[in-house]
């Protein structure tokens, strides 16, 4: 069931499906919430009321496998340009995070992942937003892929290199590969395989996020940072 609004108090943030909204400042009621932006618990406590986004839809979403956070989506999505238009693969669906971006981003995505748990993980989470346009396999992209003239493939996968052939195929000429790698020797291996096939290196890329404190009058730098989470390669078949 997806949420349908973010309530906010002060630094809290509150997910709303339906019914009274229950918090330790007070009971919001469900035709206020309905009906207004700003409204006040029993206890006289004031509370902000958005319509639910994407991203606050994906915040709730199950978890399993180690996701991919939205610093590294951002980079793919832009870099590589796909559209509406756009048919995409992905393989190493893990918790379905990625999947849920690619899917509002592109025509159609074909996700597969082999785990059996993390299949039906995926499974769950898009069911639970209602996508239309993903075809999710419980499959390793080793035994082949099926979809051709595809604009892009995104692999989060140990050895992304070993696939290479069977991706190469999928791809039309121009179209982006992405290999997501938590460790640089998996990216200097996989650039090695990659000499061995129709593809460009483009370029390799980490991104490291550090968020801001505005308290008053004093602004600083979050002591806390998203530092590294992976490499992010792209390559581009010719």
């Amino acid at each position: 069931m997806k949420i349908k609004k973010v309530i906010y108090h002060e630094d809290h943030k509150y997910y709303w499906q339906s019914n009274d909204l229950h918090t330790e400042y007070g009971v919001v009621k469900e035709k206020d919430i309905l009906t207004k932006t700003k409204v006040k618990s029993n206890l006289k406590k004031q509370f902000f009321v958005l319509p639910a986004s994407l991203r606050d839809n994906i915040e709730k979403l199950k978890r399993g496998p180690a996701i991919m956070l939205p610093k590294d989506i951002g980079l793919i999505l832009t870099l590589t340009g796909i559209t509406k238009e756009s048919e995409v693969l992905e393989a190493g669906s893990g918790s379905g995070f990625l999947t849920v971006y690619l899917a509002n981003f592109c025509k159609k995505l074909y996700s597969y992942e082999s785990n059996k748990a993390f299949y039906h993980l995926t499974q769950t989470n898009i069911e639970s937003l209602d996508l239309r346009n993903v075809a999710l396999k419980h499959q390793d992209i080793a035994k082949g892929i099926k979809e051709r003239n595809l604009d892009l493939a995104v692999l989060d996968l140990l050895d992304p290199g070993r696939y290479l052939k069977q991706v190469e195929k999928a791809l039309k000429p121009g179209a982006y590969l992405v290999a997501y790698l938590p460790h640089v020797t998996q990216v200097i291996e996989l650039l090695k395989k990659a000499k061995k096939y129709p593809f460009l290196f483009i370029q390799a890329s980490e991104l490291l996020q550090r968020n801001w404190i505005f308290e008053g009058v004093k602004a600083r730098p979050s002591s806390k940072m998203i530092a590294h989470t992976a490499f992010l390669v792209f390559l581009r078949k010719i």
